[in-house]
Formats: C-alpha cells, structure tokens, sequence
C-alpha cells in the first residue's frame, strides 16, 4: 500500500549511484530472466486475489442464505481487495519490476491515490466486521435487532470516508509537479507530519483496536464456551441462532422464565390432541407427560449449547487468523515507513521494501481464502458455485 509506497517508495525506485555503484553488474541475459521470472510469479500472486475475492463476491450474490448484514461487510471487504488487485498491484509489478516509473504524472498520481485508499479501506474493513462481531457476542438480544443492512453500510461508508481523508492530501502538494517529467512515483517523504497521520491513520490505530476487540471478543466467547451447560439446560427452553460477522452462530438463549407459558399450554392442549391420538384423553395433560417434554427440551437446549460452543470457539479462532495474517502482512511495511521517514540517516536496500509492500498486497489474497476455507457455510456455498458452474 503506498500511503507508504509513498514513504517507501525509494525502495521501489532505482536507488542512488552510490548504492548501483556498489551492487555486483549483472549481464543483460541474467537480468532479463530475473525479470521474466519475477513478473510471472507476481502476475500470479495478482490473478490468484482477483480470482478469489470474485469468488467470494459471486458466492455471497448467489446464495441467498448469506444475505445478511454480516456477510455484507465481507462482501464489501472482498470487493475492496478486488479493487486492489486490479487497480494497484498490475501497475505495482510494472513498476518493481523496471524499477522506474514511465506512465507519467497524471497516472501517478491516480495509482498512489488508489493504493492508499484501497489499501487503508481493506484494513478498516477487518476492524468494522471485529466491531460488528464484537457487538453480536457482548450485545447478542439488542444488537439483533439493530443490525441491518442500513447499519452495515453506514459503517461501510465511514471506512470510504476515512480511507479518502488519508489518500487526498499528498494530491495538493504534488501539483507543482505536474508538468515534469517523473523517474519515480512516491509521496514526498519530507512531509513527516503526513507519514505519521497517513501510518496511525491506517494501521497504527487500526491494530490497536483489532486487538483490543479480539481480545474482548475471545474472552467473552471462551466464558461462554467454558460455561456449564448442565446449569443453563435446566433454565432455557428455547435457543435462538444470531449469525455473526464471521459467518458463524451465536447462540443466544431465552430464559424459561419468558418462555415458561409456552410449556404448560404445550403440555396440557396439545398434549391432550396428542395423548387423544394415543388413546387417553386425559394423558396429554398429566405430569408424566408433562415432565417428560421438559427432558426432551432441555436435552434439545443442551444439544443447541454444544452447537453453538463449537461454532463459537471455530468463529473466534477464524478472527484471530484474519488478524494474525493482518498484521505479518502489513506490520514490516508500516514499520519500515515509520522508520524511513523519522530516521533520515536510515537505510533499507530496496528489494527489502519491494517484500514489505507485495507482502502487504498478499493480504488482499488472504482474507477471500481464509473465509472459505475456515467457514462452512462460505465452504458449501462456494461447493455448491463450483457444481452449479460445472455442470452448465
């Protein structure tokens, strides 16, 4: 991402004599095949996200299951990462791979807008689906009811504000520029007070906040997890499933205390059409009767728990990947852009940089893969894309 190619965009760039000066010649053959070599694998890297996150895309569309307001904001997220890798990463593999920029002012200025606003919008992205999973687990009853599609692109929304607010300001200062000629495409790396807004604004804050929900997020999925179903069997009648952010269920319990009228009723009038049925009239309505649909409903409520335990514990471990995988992608290039901008006298050989950034890219690939291969109901819908396409 160059909020940041920006900063780090030397790395990206020839380098000084000096550095060219020091490094070993290579014969126009070797250098040639390094290049063919280096764009292939890039090119497949870039094919590869815009094919999965397609997937993803065309999947959410197609099933009418995952049309809710959770799986909204992962088809938001994939649709981001999509733009991403046909927008950002084709031009970023002509770019590392001639190491000079040749496309003009105009275009730069275009593909560095795009790349920090595409980029910044897939991180802010993971943090609104933490922040709705977040509110699904600690909120399950009230947040039901108020998350909707309305909601979701609202929140969807204030992360294109932000994502914008960020990729803007380099555009002012470089229209003094806009009739020379470019060897290279970058954010100026003298506006410190830009690379730090630009860093804290897409990455810094972001991580904290990820961290911090996922860390609230697994305590309150490991208490319920840990806690005793044996107790709850005896309170609850009835389970309802809320779908969270990551695909999975919450399960969110009404206490037999609202539930309670529904049981009597249930033994006594339809209990008696079924013990009628059965030959005794009088038999629906007994206590036996009675005692023994309260078995089989709390052994149901139990079954549900368990249910419910498993997709939470597999929901919360597929969130703490997609953050695991967030911050080894894009950690070393926003660290090597802080540093690149304080520390003037610091130096990272660029082939180094070039890592960071594709390293960040490999993010927008990431994601679309996590989804379908930690979460069933992405899994068998994807199954079920993948049979409907072959067999027309």
């Amino acid at each position: 991402m160059e909020p940041d190619n920006s900063t780090l965009d030397p790395f990206l760039l020839n380098g000084t004599a000096e550095e060219e000066s020091t490094e070993a010649p290579w014969d126009e053959a070797t250098l040639l095949g390094l290049q063919i070599s280096l764009s292939a694998a890039l090119a497949v890297l870039t094919l590869a996200t815009v094919l999965s996150n397609a997937f993803v895309i065309t999947t959410i569309y197609m099933t009418r299951k995952l049309h809710t307001p959770a799986n909204f904001l992962i088809g938001s997220l994939a649709v981001t990462d999509l733009l991403v890798s046909i927008l950002v990463m084709p031009i970023s593999i002509l770019y590392t791979v001639s190491r000079t920029w040749t496309l003009g002012q105009i275009m730069c200025d275009i593909w560095l807008s795009s790349d920090i606003t595409f980029c910044t919008a897939s991180i802010l992205h993971l943090c609104v689906i933490a922040l709705d999973r977040y509110w699904a687990i600690t909120d399950a009853l009230e947040y039901t009811k108020r998350r909707t599609t309305r909601r979701a692109s609202l929140m969807i929304a204030v992360v294109w504000v932000i994502s914008i607010s960020i990729s803007i300001p380099p555009l002012f200062w470089r229209q003094a520029k806009a009739h020379e000629e470019l060897p290279e495409c970058m954010v100026n790396t003298d506006q410190i007070s830009y690379t730090l807004y630009s860093t804290f604004g897409a990455f810094y804050v972001p991580t904290v906040l990820l961290v911090i929900l996922y860390g609230r997020i697994y305590v309150a999925a490991r208490s319920r997890i840990l806690k005793s179903p044996a107790a709850c069997g005896k309170r609850f009648t009835t389970a309802q499933l809320i779908q969270t952010s990551a695909g999975s269920s919450l399960c969110s319990l009404n206490s037999a205390s609202n539930q309670e009228g529904n049981v009597h009723p249930m033994a006594g009038g339809h209990g008696g059409g079924l013990g009628g049925g059965g030959g005794g009239g009088g038999a629906g309505g007994s206590p036996l009767f009675a005692n023994s649909v309260k078995v089989k409903l709390a052994d149901s409520v139990l079954e549900r728990k368990r249910l419910c335990a498993a997709r939470e514990k597999k929901a919360t471990k597929t969130l703490g990947i997609i953050l695991g995988a967030f911050i080894v992608c894009w950690l070393p290039f926003f660290v090597g852009t802080l540093v690149m901008a304080i520390c003037k006298e610091c130096w990272f050989h660029p082939v180094l940089f070039d890592v960071f950034t594709w390293l960040g890219y490999l993010n927008s690939l990431i994601n679309p893969i996590i989804y379908t291969i930690f979460n069933d109901e992405f899994k068998q819908a994807f199954q079920k894309l993948i049979k409907f396409k072959t067999c027309h």
